[in-house]
């Protein structure tokens, strides 16, 4: 019998029904094939988030009735690849506490599988919006109906029912955005600038991780750019972040406009667009400024900033380059002699 040395031997010798989903910069499905590489140190993680591959593993094996959940954060290294040694010990652990029997698990074994999670250094919990994201998202892959808060929420981001805002729930607005067709994005982007500013946030944390359609992204690039105007820098950065699940023809574009006013880039600002806008700085202009107006945001951490970038296989090559090209007396350089006294 070969022995079980990765988390990828472990579901396929189980047999066990599994997804996975990144729960790093957006929570989105991740391809059994992408933990598969990393473990076998084919190649870096393509979502690291500060230094470790977040995931979800969603799965059911042997007699289990419901599917188990794990949270797991696997520390990298500076390459972005595994760092083992970690993932080794919660590996031995699964396997002192199942036996050898991997294939014969009954339905009693689910809690002790579960049971794992605890005191476990690779476990952490997601945020709530993180976790209304997961549970919509893997509903509707496992084809199973929507939570009951979906139906309220639908009627009344749709302009349909007024209700009293402060009833809506989370995980409805989750549910709407995944499940979200082309029709009900149109009517939600004729409807956003009537959004009470409370329900208008919360829906942005929801959509920065769906792809969004050109029309909702401009009335959500209007509603972001009169929250700066008043000085609501929370639905500003929300905002953003939401718009960075547009097209880049249609993101970037913003982007651009933001980067190109100093006074509006502060640390939320740059973090949003780290966090959840990285696709639209693979860009030969938009990355070296973006970088540029992180160097002169005082109270941006550059240096955390820039590598959590570089930890990201695409941007790795670009945003090393930028940085060795940086002029001494420009505010990159400056930045970067700082590090070196």
């Amino acid at each position: 019998m070969q022995p079980i040395d990765s988390l990828h031997d472990f579901f396929i010798r189980t047999g066990a029904e599994v997804r996975l989903y990144h729960l790093g910069r957006r929570v989105e499905p991740c391809p059994l094939e992408d933990l598969a590489a990393l473990e076998a140190g084919q190649r870096p993680w393509p979502q690291p988030w500060q230094g470790k591959a977040r995931l979800a593993m969603v799965f059911r094996v042997g007699e289990l009735e419901d599917p188990l959940i794990w949270f797991l954060a696997l520390p990298l290294d500076e390459q972005g690849q595994l760092d083992p040694a970690p993932r080794d010990a919660f590996l031995q652990r699964l396997l002192e506490t199942l036996g050898r029997n991997v294939r014969g698990l009954g339905r009693g074994d689910g809690e002790q599988i579960d049971n794992l999670m605890k005191d476990n250094p690779l476990a952490f919990t997601p945020s709530m919006p993180f976790q209304a994201l997961l549970h919509a998202r893997a509903s509707l892959d496992l084809g199973r109906p929507a939570s009951q808060h979906l139906e309220p929420a639908e009627a009344y981001l749709e302009g349909q029912q007024a209700l009293d805002w402060r009833a809506l729930g989370l995980q409805g607005l989750a549910d709407f955005v995944v499940r979200m067709d082309a029709d009900q994005a149109g009517r939600l982007a004729a409807h956003l600038p009537a959004l009470p500013g409370e329900v208008l946030t919360s829906l942005c944390y929801c959509l920065e991780h769906v792809t969004i359609a050109e029309d909702l992204a401009e009335a959500l690039r209007a509603r972001g750019e009169a929250a700066a105007e008043a000085g609501d820098v929370e639905a500003f950065c929300a905002c953003v972040r939401a718009v960075a699940g547009a097209e880049t023809r249609v993101a970037g574009a913003w982007f651009d406009a933001l980067l190109d006013a100093p006074e509006a880039c502060g640390p939320d600002l740059l973090a949003a667009m780290a966090g959840r806008g990285w696709r639209h700085l693979e860009d030969g202009e938009r990355l070296p400024r973006f970088l540029t107006r992180l160097a002169e945001a005082p109270q941006a951490d550059f240096t955390a900033v820039a590598r959590d970038l570089a930890l990201i296989p695409r941007l790795r090559l670009p945003v090393l380059m930028t940085l060795r090209e940086a002029a001494p007396a420009s505010s990159i350089g400056r930045r970067l002699a700082g590090l070196s006294r």
